[in-house]
């Protein structure tokens, strides 16, 4: 990911209200500035239509102001509790709150429409007989407005709990990614020294074998480790790099084998943009040798590797001699990263099969590797 991209999710002002402190995030300024604008647009679509009809300024000032008395009821119950009832009181672990703020609005707007607007309606109507009818009128439409006005605190809930779910999707989505991360690193950082176990116990061999082979066999492991500890540290490798790779641990591992053992190799002619990831077969290719070579008994192993840009496929038989519980010479670790390695990296884009027929293990990969 780039660094852009992480100053951008974690941008975010902290801001102090009542005493607690307020993390406030971009996408906090963008849900919060979107319900204000809302509110504007409801508050200028009246004016604006004024001035569409009568192109008079005059017009614009006297419905903006008409506009304003209507909705700056609703709007102020509305975003008080979007800002401030919710987040701080029912989210907040202080639903008291919560409630007291909206018995204090809901006994305002009672008092509003039966204590301060009631008599002032009832001295405008100059007939008694009309007064009768005008105040049930009244009564009907004031309490029909305390409950639309009171439908909106159930709004804002809605909303704000909308928000809260996709702020906790993303912040979890957040967390798979960054554990991912994680723990690809340490599967990485605990393949090398796995790796670099094996190879030490090959060359221990080789000198055993043949002395004289040995300072090339070194030269070898040299070029072999200086791969696998700086060129890996990418997340993504040059398919050409990593044949390389394997091309010579193959011909470092041929030189502990004796003439019983036979080994083919078959490695594809590599586009230089494809990319995957770094040691993904190396564990496939020491458990075949070390499962598939006998001193005493006729050994094979056979490794291909086909790719184009779109699929690899990746096969290695070999014959299978177990060893028995006193050889600890690795300890399965390697296969087991190579799999976790997978369903990490391309989740859903990997087959991976492997049988034990006739005293032959076969094991195949087949990887999507195009986007």
């Amino acid at each position: 990911m780039k660094v852009s991209s992480l100053l951008f999710a974690d941008f975010r002002i902290n801001v102090y209200l009542c005493g607690m402190k307020v993390n406030i995030t971009r996408q906090d300024i963008k849900f919060y500035g979107l319900q204000v604008a809302v509110w504007l647009v409801f508050l200028m679509i009246p004016a604006i239509s004024a001035f569409a009809v009568s192109h008079s300024w005059t017009d614009v000032t006297t419905t903006l102001s008409m506009s304003a008395q209507v909705t700056w009821i609703p709007a102020t119950i509305y975003l008080v509790n979007l800002f401030f009832l919710v987040p701080f009181g029912y989210y907040g672990k202080r639903r008291w709150l919560f409630w007291l703020g909206n018995g204090i609005i809901l006994a305002l707007l009672v008092w509003n429409y039966f204590g301060g607007l009631l008599p002032a309606f009832m001295d405008s109507i100059p007939n008694e007989q009309m007064k009768r009818y005008a105040v049930t009128s009244y009564y009907s439409s004031s309490i029909l407005s305390i409950l639309m006005n009171s439908l909106l605190v159930c709004v804002a809930v809605l909303a704000h709990h909308m928000y809260r779910t996709q702020s906790l999707k993303r912040q979890l989505k957040e967390e798979q990614h960054k554990r991912t991360e994680a723990e690809l690193e340490w599967l990485k950082n605990q393949l090398n020294p796995h790796f670099l176990f094996n190879t030490l116990n090959n060359i221990s061999s080789l000198v055993q074998i043949d002395a004289d082979k040995t300072q090339d066999a070194i030269a070898q492991l040299s070029d072999l480790l200086r791969y696998a500890m700086y060129e890996t540290r990418r997340e993504k490798v040059p398919l050409q790099g990593e044949v390389e790779f394997m091309r010579n641990y193959v011909e470092l591992m041929k030189l502990r084998c004796n003439e019983k053992t036979q080994v083919n190799v078959q490695w594809p002619v590599v586009n230089s943009k494809t990319t995957i990831a770094p040691l993904l077969f190396i564990s496939l290719i020491e458990n075949a040798f070390k499962h598939g070579v006998s001193s005493n008994r006729d050994s094979r192993i056979d490794i291909a590797l086909n790719a184009d840009e779109q699929q690899l496929t990746f096969v290695c038989d070999n014959t299978y001699y177990p060893k028995d519980d006193a050889d600890r010479s690795g300890s399965g670790i390697g296969l087991e990263n190579t799999r976790r390695r997978l369903d990490l990296i391309y989740p859903g884009r990997y087959t991976w099969e492997q049988t034990l027929e006739d005293d032959v293990y076969h094991a195949r990969i087949e990887l999507r590797i195009a986007n």
